[in-house]
């Protein structure tokens, strides 16, 4: 718990987020939550409606019902940031690197080009997070 608090640093952006919901649960409950969630929860200039819900009657074995959340929250980048300084650092020593190189198939140009996407998974939350809201002229109707 300590770890992922020192990680997330403040609560970042939602990209969007889905509630799915098992057992004998009432729409007007998860609406009326939803909003109160809506409130405090920070979301994309371009989907400030982000939530999804998906309602199951039937309750998971021995409970009354379940909720699970699935999030995509720009605060995930701290936590890659982290990889990205300790895969650096032992790349940089080539620690561990004949692990992954004596696989079939596996080469030094493969672990680059992964350390590439992370570095772009990195620049696109960290886009997502500062992104100013786009200002669209809306017709008018005449």
């Amino acid at each position: 718990k300590q770890w992922y608090q020192r990680r997330v640093r403040g609560k970042g952006t939602y990209l969007s987020c889905a509630l799915l919901l098992r057992g004998n649960v009432h729409v007007s409950d998860v609406r009326r939550n939803v909003d109160k969630l809506s409130e405090n929860t920070k979301f994309i200039s371009w989907n400030r409606d982000g939530w999804k819900t998906g309602l199951c009657a039937v309750p998971p074995i021995n409970q009354m019902y379940s909720i699970l959340s699935l999030a995509n929250n720009t605060s995930i980048k701290y936590t890659f940031e982290s990889l990205r300084s300790s895969f650096s650092k032992l790349f940089s020593r080539k620690a561990h690197l004949h692990h992954y190189l004596n696989v079939d198939g596996m080469d030094i140009d493969q672990v680059k080009c992964a350390y590439e996407s992370l570095n772009s998974q990195i620049s696109f939350y960290d886009e997502m997070e500062n992104a100013q809201p786009l200002h669209v002229a809306r017709p008018t109707v005449i």
